[in-house]
């Protein structure tokens, strides 16, 4: 048997244990409840869990490991994080114990990634050399771990989204049908679908584009809610949806629009549009402009654009040909028809889980 030790399942998330679950039967430990998800602005997602008890101080964790002692436990999968003071306890009495450890990085810290990209932390270092196997998001994630640690056992699952098998398998949208119905008459139209929680998201970005653009040649889609939205009804050029959940709906929106923009701390949002076959346009990670791990996933001038500054945002998007955008897209959504799927992802977890019982 195999246990699993999360923080929380959100609902972009549930089905890859429900997947995963048919191939590989495991208890899943969750160690935060429905109010962490509220303060997160997530939906709850409908897998089966087992309450964690734990004590959270600051960043720290620590939960009672004794539970994971039990013999039918053959895997343990916890997460790579170094102020999970219980994996610690548990990956030092492992030379007594007879359960394996799969450590799961849930992606190098968005605030560490620029540090980190040339000096990993010893800390989760010290974690991996104690474990049995190590699970990364990304496969540029796996690269840069393996520099330092040549010959580590990992995989990169190759983080992705619940419905994208659903989203690339859609045919193409009747665009002019779609901006008709919507009240669109810019020639170009861009579209942003992420919470607004975090600072990081460079919301300031995403209005000094809104501020410079001419209204009668761009349109903003919106859609997402939080604590850090602004107003954006002084700009005509923009539809705000808010938060939207309805597929029908969404579906619709990313079909009238040309381009996903979305500046700072792009992460499973830039899978989302790159299935609906929209090039993925954000600014290059830097101190300044923070990004998750999924950014690595964008190929300037493949399936996205990444912009030094708003000047060359401008002119690019200015410049940009309906013939470099069509092309840009279809090998977006190729991209993630190969490489993206929720079938790739399940299975990379699968084959080491199975891996372990060798």
């Amino acid at each position: 048997m195999i246990a699993i030790v999360q923080p929380l399942v959100p609902h972009y998330r549930e089905h890859f244990f429900n997947r995963l679950r048919e191939q590989a039967p495991f208890d899943l430990y969750c160690y935060h409840g429905t109010e962490a998800l509220q303060q997160q602005n997530l939906a709850a997602g409908s897998t089966s869990v087992k309450p964690l008890p734990a004590w959270n101080i600051g960043p720290f964790v620590l939960y009672n490991p004794l539970r994971f002692f039990k013999s039918d436990y053959k895997v343990l999968v916890l997460m790579l994080n170094f102020a999970h003071l219980s994996t610690w306890i548990i990956l030092l009495l492992k030379p007594f114990l007879k359960q394996k450890v799969i450590l799961w990085g849930h992606g190098i810290s968005v605030k560490r990634y620029v540090q980190e990209e040339q000096q990993p932390s010893r800390l989760l270092k010290w974690m991996m050399q104690l474990a049995d196997a190590t699970w990364f998001y990304t496969p540029r994630e796996m690269e840069l771990w393996r520099r330092v640690m040549p010959g580590l056992n990992a995989v990169a699952l190759n983080n992705t989204i619940s419905e994208v098998e659903r989203i690339i398998q859609q045919p193409v949208a009747d665009k002019a049908s779609l901006r008709k119905k919507y009240g669109i008459t810019a020639g170009r139209v861009l579209i942003y679908c992420a919470r607004f929680n975090e600072a990081g998201r460079r919301i300031d970005l995403l209005l000094k584009l809104i501020a410079e653009t001419d209204p009668a040649a761009y349109n903003f889609i919106i859609i997402g809610a939080g604590k850090y939205k602004p107003d954006f009804r002084p700009y005509p050029h923009v539809l705000d949806f808010g938060a939207v959940y309805d597929t029908a709906t969404k579906q619709e929106l990313f079909g009238l629009a040309d381009l996903y923009f979305q500046p700072g701390w792009i992460g499973l949002s830039a899978v989302e549009a790159m299935a609906y076959g929209k090039p993925v346009c954000t600014f290059r990670r830097s101190e300044a402009v923070l990004q998750c791990v999924e950014y690595s996933y964008i190929r300037d001038g493949y399936n996205g654009l990444i912009f030094e500054n708003m000047d060359e945002c401008l002119y690019m998007l200015d410049t940009l040909s309906d013939e470099e955008i069509a092309a840009m897209g279809g090998q977006a959504r190729g991209f993630v028809k190969d490489n993206l799927t929720m079938t790739t992802m399940v299975n990379n977890a699968a084959h080491s889980l199975h891996a372990m019982d060798q």
